[in-house]
């Protein structure tokens, strides 16, 4: 008798409905076939042992298994329930006349109990365009599945309740989220704040600005001035994400298996601070069976890398083409894979190896370690790099002011106004939506200087001798200084603050 259930494989952030086929005739045997991987060919132990535990058995008949289609390769052990129901129909011990209208789906523990899978919210959205009827998946990934509307969502703790719901028709209730509520609810909700910080007014005030304009942040200062807290508190005044930001995020953190357990969707910008060991795959994802990495992972987010110049040089030029065109492609020889990476990057580093500024007399690094040391950092890469901060230690009596400094939701307020009026701005220019995607077209048109302007800025470049790659980013983030005032032409305040956030750019830090 031939038996068809439906599971799904997931590629990339998307998902593709695979069909289990599964014939059992005269004979004896057990074939899978399909390009499966080896936890799949492993699943007819854990199938066995499960339906033996549950008072049901593997057929003593020619089992064949077929993964449809077969061209494509499939991985991991989602697939034991899909087999298992096939198994169990296509042999007749249970009546299953309906379960081709179901995707089902789930890892089998030896006891018939169900582990949680990856990727289930992309799966959650194919079967749902495919118009499937409901999902039956594992209980702890249930409200994952849940937030896809139209589609019944069913979280089981083991197969014997799937296979009573169609042998017997038992009812299971199926999970229920609120996808507008929990999301509403939860949007505001962070475990750092701006009002926690003392001190550094200057430094919150340049995140501010980073985070209106989304531009990229370098924080230089010695150990312990605080540039660690207050990169973990920058998504606290990012723009709120929008509903179908949160499910793109969820997505990807899906697919990766990052998501908590009995978790839901993503409420707030993602916040990934990887350690500078890591490797070029590691951050922009690859691998034999591809997988995201930290830069898709921190998508609509922040990515903060701490200790810059510590990490491999080859790994960091690898973010130079993301960081352009807010994608990676992962391209194999049978496929390609496309994530999507649009974060802001904040970096910080030691102004030297000793980890002091060139003045501070603990400074033990001579010009030319100092030299060594920021030229780990390639110049493409700091090209990218808007904004470049100083951060000074705080001093005792800011650290002993009981008084609070201002809260993470009211600079977002203003964050967010900003955001408003450059999405209005560029609403025409294609993949452009905020002062730091703007190229040399907008720059001419949007970013025009008066007299005055004009000659602070040539000022700035002549006496600081800041670098040509300076005049860019500096009219950039006056542009997005002036949007945070509600000003429609740049001011020279706007550009009085601008060149002070182009400290690399300065004579005697050796770039």
């Amino acid at each position: 008798m031939l038996v068809k259930t439906y599971g799904s494989a997931v590629y990339g952030v998307n998902a593709q409905i695979i069909t289990v086929e599964v014939n059992i005739d005269n004979g004896v045997g057990y074939q899978l076939v399909g390009m499966p991987d080896m936890a799949i060919k492993e699943s007819a132990h854990r199938i066995s042992a499960a339906l033996k535990n549950c008072g049901y058995k593997m057929p003593g008949k020619k089992i064949t298994v077929n993964l449809a289609p077969a061209d494509l390769r499939k991985e991991g052990s989602a697939y034991d329930l899909t087999i298992a129901m096939g198994i169990l129909t296509a042999s007749e011990q249970i009546k299953a006349k309906d379960i081709d209208k179901y995707l089902i789906m789930g890892e089998l523990s030896l006891d018939g109990s169900l582990q949680p899978i990856k990727g289930v919210l992309p799966i959650a959205i194919k079967a749902r365009e495919e118009g499937f009827k409901g999902f039956f998946l594992p209980k702890k990934n249930s409200k994952e599945a849940a937030i896809v509307n139209d589609l019944e969502v069913y979280g089981v703790d083991n197969i014997k309740e799937v296979i009573d719901f169609f042998d017997k028709e038992k009812k299971i209730m199926p999970t229920i989220v609120n996808t507008r509520e929990e999301f509403f609810e939860n949007i505001d909700k962070f475990p750092y704040d701006f009002a926690e910080v003392k001190g550094q007014e200057n430094v919150k005030r340049a995140l501010e600005v980073a985070a209106a304009g989304g531009h990229n942040v370098l924080l230089i200062g010695p150990p312990g001035s605080g540039k660690t807290m207050l990169a973990k508190r920058l998504p606290s005044i990012l723009p709120p994400l929008t509903l179908s930001e949160a499910l793109e995020t969820t997505k990807i953190h899906s697919v990766a298996g990052k998501l908590e357990s009995e978790s839901s969707l993503l409420t707030v910008r993602p916040f990934r601070s990887p350690h500078h060991t890591i490797s070029g795959v590691a951050l922009v994802g690859g691998g034999s069976y591809p997988q995201p990495g930290e830069i898709s992972l921190s998508h609509n987010g922040v990515l903060f890398l701490d200790e810059l110049p510590e990490f491999n040089r080859q790994v960091l030029e690898v973010m130079r083409q993301p960081l352009e065109d807010r994608v990676v492609t992962i391209s194999r020889a049978k496929f390609t894979i496309t994530y999507p990476s649009s974060f802001m990057l904040v970096a910080s580093m030691n102004p030297s190896p000793s980890g002091y500024f060139p003045d501070d007399p603990k400074n033990t690094s001579s010009l030319m370690e100092m030299q060594r040391y920021m030229n780990k950092i390639s110049g493409p890469l700091l090209d990218r790099i808007d904004i470049h901060v100083e951060v000074s230690p705080v001093p005792f009596d800011d650290l002993s002011n009981k008084r609070k400094g201002e809260s993470s939701l009211e600079i977002r307020k203003r964050v967010t106004k900003s955001r408003n009026i450059q999405s209005e701005r560029y609403q025409n220019a294609d993949g452009i939506h905020y002062n730091a995607q703007i190229g040399p077209k907008q720059l001419d048109k949007y970013c025009q200087l008066d007299e005055n302007s004009k000659k602070l800025l040539k000022s700035a470049i002549e006496k600081l001798n800041l670098s040509a790659r300076a005049y860019d980013r500096i009219l950039r983030v006056g542009r997005t200084i002036a949007d945070l005032e509600n000003c429609e032409n740049i001011q020279p305040h706007h550009i009085a603050e601008a060149i002070q956030y182009r400290s690399l750019d300065r004579e005697g830090w050796g770039t």
